[in-house]
């Protein structure tokens, strides 16, 4: 399996570049090649499917053009090998806390630990002891190893558990991420990744633990330089998958989390561009390149103020109104290539490019408005499932996206204003910075009138959600029980984080007004919930919905970088409701 990543995906070009092809030989070695421009497949290899890069329009406030990175290739290989004898840089074991368990001799009771420990004259056991290393989920240990076919061994903790639970997925991601973190500091070009134990491992739950590494290194091994003037580009080549199968399941599985994985990336990047970049024209631009780049499966159509105006979407136009830069709003349209969707489905993403809070301006310590360009970190995860799901080609889904800024001028949307909504409620706006929902509303709308049976929508709604949950978990809110299972059991797989909050009905009493069907935000306390009740308005009842506020998990602080959240449970919530 080989991908090669375009570092460079947004502005001038899209990372989903890229030409496929499977390779198999007699060393059943699984290969896969993802390109940004059209190559020649070598023998006994086919081109699956190629797609061509467009160029998109230059940003002139600030003089700020991204950089084009020359891409990074990283060759990944599903092998069956004797890992004692492997020859490379870096050469990395998962280990659990149970695998470091030892006998009364200090010698590891774990196989593999002890072949590895035997052939370096037990300098692993004392190492490991020394450094304090338990296999806890977080900690790595790397030791340089002169005169030895691999230059360096290292350990990584996945915790206690190795099962195929959301922890544990996550865990192997972590696994992945560590070893490129050792990549990037020893300038390792080739690394080997195996487990201690594969002990209570189905064959499923191996082939998603290899997934997930896979999705970790290649993961941590990108950093967005498009707006830095110095970069070094990654050493990594290759990567041996050992010990977890070959064959047409390896192949295919590992093929998914490498789709995904663009995704997740052309996420980051659409969050991290700033909003002298990433204006509301430019994004749908992005959106009209994939579909252009998925023009068998996929259609755009972007809809500009006027027409928006002919749907009557007061609400959204309202929030546009004050902004120099005009509002676009997004649909891209996904059929399947053999016929009719299973479940029509529609997937909606606040687009919110800047949003300065408006007349109701964002002031003071802690109000972030320097970071509000992940305001529309929904409609990042909305576009980077779509070009995952053009890859995967999976039965049909709706993506929607009312992209616009909030800003301040004598155009603008003033608190008291009275909007109406395209199904013709009517909204008092008590507060111009609670504009997200604005925005939603018509878009849910929209999507409901494409007669669609479930709709997601993603948006970084509101503060009191990271109150709530924190900045590493999403709040869910839905009526249906039924929709929310999917969503956890695709969370399950994926490894990121949700939590379901209640619609408490009571609440909406604090959302009325005295003038108008509502009022758009209802005060502090529970302001998550009366949010989520503000959008269950403007949903049809004979379609199930679910709403994630995203808000915390859109950006990682410690990184100051987006994080590409919620495109794989997406990509993996649509995958289940066609099977």
């Amino acid at each position: 399996m080989a991908v090669l990543l375009w570092a460079s995906s947004l502005f001038p070009k899209l990372a989903s570049s890229s030409s496929i092809y499977t390779h198999s030989s007699s060393t059943h070695l699984s290969r896969l090649l993802l390109s940004p421009s059209p190559f020649s497949p070598q023998r006994r290899s086919w081109r699956v499917l190629h797609m061509a890069a467009s160029t998109l329009p230059r940003a002139n406030l600030g003089l700020t053009n991204p950089s084009t990175l020359p891409p990074i290739e990283i060759t990944f290989s599903a092998k069956e090998t004797d890992f004692s004898e492997w020859k490379g840089d870096i050469l990395a074991v998962g280990v659990s806390q149970n695998d470091m368990s030892k006998d009364e001799k200090g010698s590891f009771e774990n196989a593999t630990l002890r072949i590895l420990d035997s052939k370096l004259g037990g300098l692993l056991a004392e190492a490991s002891k020394e450094e304090d290393f338990t296999g806890k989920i977080g900690q790595a240990t790397f030791l340089r190893l002169p005169g030895l076919p691999f230059r360096r061994l290292g350990l990584v903790g996945l915790g206690q558990s190795t099962s195929s639970s959301s922890s544990a997925v996550s865990a192997y991601r972590g696994f992945g991420e560590a070893v490129a973190t050792a990549a990037k500091t020893a300038q390792a070009v080739d690394a080997a990744v195996l487990l201690a134990s594969y002990d209570g491992l189905s064959e499923e739950a191996k082939l998603r633990a290899a997934s997930s590494i896979l999705s970790g290194t290649v993961l941590g091994v990108y950093e967005d330089n498009r707006f830095r003037s110095e970069w070094k580009k990654p050493s990594l080549k290759s990567v041996d998958i050992i010990g977890f199968g070959t064959g047409p399941d390896v192949e295919n599985k590992l093929k998914s989390a490498v789709d995904v994985c663009f995704g997740v990336i052309f996420g980051r990047e659409l969050v991290n561009a700033p909003a002298n970049v990433l204006t509301p024209i430019a994004l749908a631009d992005e959106a009209s390149n994939i579909a252009s780049m998925f023009s068998d499966v996929m259609t755009a159509t972007i809809l500009d103020a006027d027409q928006c105006k002919e749907l009557k979407m007061g609400s959204y136009l309202g929030v546009a109104a004050a902004s120099a830069n005009p509002p676009r709003f997004i649909h891209l349209c996904y059929r399947p290539p053999n016929g009719s969707a299973k479940v029509k489905l529609a997937i909606v993403g606040k687009g919110l490019t800047f949003d300065s809070g408006g007349y109701n301006i964002k002031t003071g310590p802690g109000c972030s408005i320097e970071l509000m360009k992940f305001d529309m970190g929904g409609s990042a995860a909305t576009l980077g499932a779509a070009r995952a799901i053009g890859q995967i080609k999976p039965p049909g889904v709706h993506f929607i996206v009312a992209a616009c800024e909030n800003m301040i001028s004598g155009t603008g949307m003033r608190p008291g204003d009275i909007v109406t909504a395209s199904n013709g409620k009517t909204i008092e706006v008590n507060n111009t910075d609670a504009e997200g929902r604005l925005t939603l509303a018509d878009a849910l709308v929209y999507a409901c009138n494409q007669g669609v049976e479930k709709v997601v929508d993603l948006a970084t709604l509101t503060g009191a959600c990271i109150i709530a949950l924190g900045s590493s978990v999403a709040g869910v809110f839905t009526p249906s029980d039924d929709l929310a299972a999917e969503i956890f059991s695709s969370a399950e797989i994926t490894g990121e984080k949700f939590w379901r909050l209640p619609l408490e009905e009571s609440y909406w009493e604090t959302m009325k007004s005295g003038v108008a069907d509502m009022v758009n935000t209802g005060g502090r306390q529970g302001g998550s919930i009366t949010a989520a009740l503000f959008l269950k308005q403007f949903v049809d009842e004979k379609v199930q919905w679910l709403h994630i506020d995203m808000a915390g998990p859109v950006w990682n602080e410690k990184k100051r970088a987006g994080t590409g959240f919620g495109v794989s449970t997406l990509v993996e919530w649509v995958l289940k409701n066609s099977s």
